[in-house]
């Protein structure tokens, strides 16, 4: 059986206990000997209460033990056991500030009513040889005098009690936030990053698959055109690596000193250079793009580029050499994307030419919109050509 508070060492709960039980004794023996000195009915010569009351006084001292378990119930026995017994009176005093400690009143106010009765009670059945009314109203003052002192100790300790259990919990409560946003933090870098290496690599990949895949099927090809088709190969997969290195640039040691310059990240700027490649070996592309973007923020544009990027490498995976139209307006408050592809033919089962979908792309692209607060659709109109509909706030650099 333990009797330790929660958060307390069993080692400093045990010494708690010895000073408290050691005070009582020591306080309880005093009154004793007070009692003994003053010659007090039962308590003078022969002694007659003497002994009875010092053995109370004992059961006292070991029910004492149990007042955290049951604290309004030793408190009541105690305060019972004080009404014959002096040395009673300190282990009684001892629960009645244990029991304040709970700031529960009403088993406090019943046990320190329970106290001045008994005060009454002893000096009634213990009196002093030829007591006065002034050492009755002295008893009742005194006694009213220790009740309120205990109550007050009790309930100072308590409110620090309930002040440190609250701080415990704050900081519970404070770590698990920290360790929450740390977990967020971790997991937003990720899908950045995943996002990044998907928008990088797949257009360039997705270039050299199909480019690649169309060497093993055609046998018709002439050497100019595999020469050309083997330069594509080339040149992606170059830029690949680059723009790989680039994105993994972010993640290099901050202490790092390196002499390259990292190389600025692509905006709506570069759009028209992205579809000038594209064209020439995808398809054609019909591409409405404002002449005036001034105002309109890095962190938007590099987004909505992406996601241009991303429906040209869908164009590419599931509609090859299909039109694919991109209509790029604004007006005074968001950016305003819209990209068509064609209806595309239906590809035989297990065609070189169909590419693997890693179903992430738009995905990444939905985040990167809602991340900036916009919101990006996509789906098939009534004519089944695919549509994909993006919506970017418009905001300045300077805001």
């Amino acid at each position: 059986m333990t009797f330790a508070l929660p958060g307390i060492s069993r080692r400093r709960h045990l010494w708690g206990e010895v000073w408290r039980e050691a005070a009582a004794a020591l306080v309880g023996s005093g009154l004793l000997a007070a009692e003994i000195a003053g010659r007090a009915k039962g308590y003078g010569p022969p002694h007659h209460w003497v002994w009875v009351d010092a053995g109370i006084g004992l059961v006292s001292l070991v029910l004492l033990l149990w007042r955290r378990r049951f604290p309004f119930w030793i408190c009541l026995v105690l305060t019972a056991f004080s009404a014959v017994s002096a040395s009673s009176a300190a282990p009684s005093a001892i629960a009645l500030i244990s029991l304040t400690t709970h700031r529960k009143w009403r088993p406090v106010v019943i046990c320190s009513i329970g106290g001045v009765v008994a005060g009454w009670i002893f000096q009634f059945f213990f009196p002093t040889p030829h007591p006065t009314v002034s050492d009755w109203i002295s008893s009742v003052v005194i006694g009213l005098l220790a009740i309120a002192l205990c109550i007050a100790i009790g309930s100072a300790i308590g409110a620090r009690r309930l002040l440190v259990a609250n701080l415990r919990t704050q900081l519970m409560v404070a770590e698990d936030r920290q360790h929450l946003r740390v977990e967020q933090a971790r997991v937003a870098e990720r899908a950045r990053i995943a996002r990044e290496m998907h928008d990088v690599l797949a257009h360039r990949i997705s270039l050299v698959a199909m480019h690649s895949g169309a060497l093993s099927y055609r046998t018709d090809l002439s050497e100019q055109e595999l020469r050309e088709s083997m330069t594509i190969i080339r040149d992606n997969a170059h830029a690949a690596l680059t723009e790989l290195r680039e994105v993994l640039g972010v993640l290099r040691d901050p202490t790092t000193v390196s002499t390259v310059p990292d190389a600025p990240q692509p905006t709506l700027a570069d759009l028209p250079a992205l579809v000038a490649n594209v064209e020439s070996t995808d398809g054609p592309v019909e591409l409405d793009l404002p002449d005036d973007l001034t105002g309109l923020s890095e962190l938007v544009s590099r987004n909505a580029y992406r996601i241009a990027q991303e429906g040209l490498t869908n164009r590419r995976k599931h509609a090859p050499g299909r039109p694919i139209s991109i209509g790029i307006s604004h007006d005074a408050s968001d950016l305003h994307i819209v990209m068509r592809n064609a209806n595309p033919p239906a590809q035989a089962a297990g065609d070189p030419r169909e590419l693997p979908d890693s179903g992430l792309g738009l995905v990444g692209a939905t985040e990167r919109a809602v991340l900036v607060g916009g919101e990006l659709t996509s789906g098939r109109d009534r004519a089944g050509d695919f549509v994909v509909r993006a919506r970017l706030p418009w905001r300045r650099d300077d805001s």
